[in-house]
């Protein structure tokens, strides 16, 4: 069998004892690579590692299969503001999840005569996905309806979800949390009120009583006595 390092390099055709006696001596496996070739090739590798390695190779293939999904968008020449930004908003978040998305605008009736209307529309869903994706090729006019597909940018390149990866509907934390109660700041003890600032009595009926001055204590033996 042919025998190969772990780095690449060929060290030539060898019996199969004396391979595992190279393996053993490495402190590596022999692994069989190319069961088919004549003769079978066998890679001298950690075959803990090796499967590690494969592992990853295969989970980032998986992240790359939704580039091949494609999601289509539907727009009209005279779409109003909301429908616009709503399809937008769509089209970012398919891009986002590294999906192609088709952008398909219609005319109808006596909208064909206005054509450049179309194309502004296009010229505008373009600037608006930039960040997040860019056009395969030109807008181009078939029959009826304007198409161009829009490619996802790399994620390095990529802007942010705006939504985040909880999407729109996931209640965030500040609305959960209940409303904390004022603290104040350095609070401070309150003092008691100095003497020189005393409850006033209440006025009495008699603005100018004038016998507010009068001494009405009588002694019981001054009393006039009844004859």
């Amino acid at each position: 069998m042919r025998v190969i390092s772990a780095d690449g390099a060929q060290l030539g055709i060898h019996p199969l004892p004396e391979a595992l006696n190279m393996a053993r001596a490495r402190g590596v496996d022999l692994v069989e690579v190319a069961a088919t070739a004549q003769p079978p090739v066998c890679k001298l590798i950690d075959f803990g590692k090796y499967r590690y390695d494969l592992n990853q190779k295969e989970k980032e293939s998986k992240k790359h299969q939704h580039a091949n999904k494609v999601k289509e968008i539907q727009l009209r020449p005279a779409i109003a503001e909301h429908d616009f930004e709503l399809k937008l908003d769509h089209a970012i978040e398919f891009l986002c999840k590294d999906m192609k998305v088709k952008m398909v605008l219609k005319f109808r009736g006596r909208e064909m005569a206005h054509k450049e209307i179309g194309f502004q529309q296009i010229e505008k869903f373009t600037r608006a996905v930039a960040p997040y994706g860019h056009p395969d090729n030109d807008a181009k006019l078939a029959g009826r309806a304007i198409t161009v597909m829009f490619s996802p940018l790399p994620r390095n390149k990529r802007a942010k979800n705006p939504r985040g990866e909880q999407g729109p509907n996931a209640p965030s934390d500040e609305a959960d949390a209940a409303p904390a109660e004022p603290v104040a700041q350095n609070p401070k003890p309150i003092a008691a009120a100095p003497d020189a600032i005393q409850s006033k009595p209440a006025p009495s009926a008699f603005q100018n009583n004038p016998f507010s001055k009068l001494d009405m204590s009588a002694r019981a033996d001054e009393a006039p006595t009844a004859e």
